[in-house]
């Protein structure tokens, strides 16, 4: 009977792989975790600390450090962190030499809600809760806070931000009621008088017409409101 050596060399180098595979992923998996990284993403991470980040994860997770790779949940740790407030999403991942790396982004305000409840709103529309480590230099938002009206302001604060005059100058938003909508500004005294939400883009347009032909004028000091609540027109009441 005649043997085939070629067959019995792949077979055998074929097992010697699969086990020294098998012993190197039992010995990867015994391997602890000898580090925790935590990074922010972004710029926007003033409002969680890595001290904050370490104290959720032994309060809901327990000690991860010095624990075996195979005994770390990822999945677990990720929703823990998510479960975090001030947190927009979150990656976790063990590298090769052990180390638990977790990728944060935080959430990003963009108006302060002063009222009964003082919060956040953040650049999705959601509410958000003040951050004990920092104090975000966003537009006030006061008056008559409801379900519609901070989504209102939310529209109002989405079409400021994207215009650089306005994202400097515009430091609250106040509420009298649905559908009239109040801007203050950083430097000017007087108030604007938006209306409702509709046509944001033809107000602001004239706005900034007026604006700019009264700052040439040099009479923007003269003026206590100025209304948009009228197409195509800029009303304005002097002191």
């Amino acid at each position: 009977m005649r043997v085939n050596w070629n067959y019995i060399k792949i077979t055998s180098l074929i097992l010697t792989i699969g086990g020294l595979y098998g012993f190197a992923d039992h010995r990867s998996k015994q391997k602890k975790v000898a580090n925790i990284s935590i990074k922010f993403l972004g710029d926007n991470n003033l409002y969680l600390t890595e001290d904050s980040v370490n104290k959720l994860l032994i309060q809901n997770y327990g000690s991860v450090k010095n624990r075996a790779k195979e005994q770390v949940v990822l999945n677990t740790i990720e929703k823990v962190i998510k479960s975090n407030p001030m947190v927009e999403n979150a990656q976790v991942y063990l590298s090769i030499e052990g180390e638990l790396i977790s990728k944060i982004v935080q959430r990003k305000p963009i108006g302060r809600v002063e009222g009964i409840s003082k919060f956040y709103l953040d650049d999705t529309g959601n509410r958000m809760p003040l951050s004990r480590h920092h104090s975000a230099r966003v537009p006030i938002i006061t008056g008559k806070i409801t379900g519609k009206t901070l989504e209102d302001a939310y529209v109002i604060l989405e079409f400021v931000n994207e215009d650089d005059f306005l994202r400097k100058n515009v430091i609250g938003i106040h509420i009298e009621e649905e559908g009239k909508y109040q801007l203050k500004l950083r430097v000017e005294n007087f108030v604007v008088n938006l209306g409702g939400v509709e046509n944001l883009d033809e107000k602001f347009k004239n706005f900034m017409a007026f604006y700019v032909k009264a700052a040439k004028d040099k009479t923007l000091e003269k003026y206590a409101v100025v209304s948009l609540e009228f197409e195509n027109q800029v009303v304005c009441t002097k002191i």
